[in-house]
């Protein structure tokens, strides 16, 4: 029977480093590739646009008669139609945009 390879423990220590670092840096490469592409900007219609800024004109003026500094918001149309801005409302007052 073969006498098995004897290993110092320097070449364990720097098999284990290579090891490691060869881990290290295919974690690294995999999580940035699987980052989320950003998403295109949906436009925003032009009735939803006028909604917004008949909505900031509102909070301007509320901010210079130095009343309460929110808005409360409806949308005009049913949820699901083709004319809701809820979504669009959303986005710009939470400042997502």
């Amino acid at each position: 029977m073969p006498k098995p390879i004897r290993m110092s423990r320097r070449s364990w220590v720097a098999a284990w480093a290579v090891l490691c670092a060869a881990g290290l840096a295919a974690t690294v490469k995999l999580n940035a590739s699987s980052a989320p592409a950003p998403q295109p900007e949906k436009s925003v219609s032009a009735e939803c646009a006028e909604r917004i800024a008949d909505i900031e004109t509102q909070l301007a003026k509320a901010k210079q008669e130095g009343k309460g500094d929110g808005v409360l918001v409806f949308s005009r149309v049913q949820v699901g139609t083709a004319d809701d801005c809820r979504d669009d409302l959303r986005n710009h007052f939470r400042g997502d945009q």
